[in-house]
């Protein structure tokens, strides 16, 4: 409804829309892309082309759908674009990226209780570098449902697959981290060993 008000001409619409999403886009493009330099002007370029495309918008989807379809797209041709991409190793610690938290900072539930600081660190670097070795495919359905809090109807709107492929993607993300992080969690439940094969669907 506030897109439709934008495209009628109510410049405050569109101001309730960027409070509303601005943050969450920003956080979604920073994990997928893991620059954040880049993430700012894809954040910039996906509003932008909430403005260009306001005349032509139409309710067929949720207004969330449709932005992150749009910042989901411009950070793939952003990944395409680069020559290479660099991955770290899993037994480096990886660069904390300018102060944005951690995966498991931002899941909700989650507590470093029990583990002094530098374990809880450890940990934390751990995890981050786990989700940086996921498949692009894997990576992004993990942030939207994890991090972003989306069901998975409309996370398969948004990358345009079937909601069972989705939670396939989901389940093979779940369980490659559960196998980069095997010696962290051998006594959770369901975890793996750690000579268990990755999943690459």
């Amino acid at each position: 409804a506030l897109m439709e008000r934008y495209r009628d001409g109510d410049v405050k619409a569109f101001q309730t829309l960027l409070e509303r999403h601005l943050k969450k886009v920003f956080n979604f493009i920073l994990r997928f892309i893991g620059d954040r330099e880049r993430a700012n002007d894809l954040l910039q370029e996906t509003f932008l082309r909430v403005v260009k495309q306001r005349a032509t918008y139409t309710p067929s989807a949720r207004f969330t759908t449709w932005v992150f379809r749009i910042a989901r797209n411009l950070s793939i041709d952003e990944l395409r674009r680069r020559t290479h991409r660099r991955h770290t190793s899993l037994d480096h610690p990886t660069h904390q990226r300018d102060g944005a938290k951690t995966p498991l900072e931002r899941i909700p539930g989650d507590s470093a209780s029990g583990f002094n600081h530098t374990d809880a660190q450890e940990i934390r670097e751990r995890v981050q570098a786990a989700i940086d070795e996921l498949s692009d495919e894997q990576r992004e359905v993990f942030v939207m449902r994890h991090l972003q809090q989306m069901p998975f109807k409309a996370i398969a709107e948004v990358v345009g697959e079937k909601e069972n492929t989705v939670k396939s993607r989901m389940r093979y993300a779940l369980e490659n981290l559960r196998v980069a992080l095997a010696d962290y969690a051998q006594e959770l439940p369901n975890a793996v060993s750690a000579g268990s094969q990755r999943r690459n669907s």
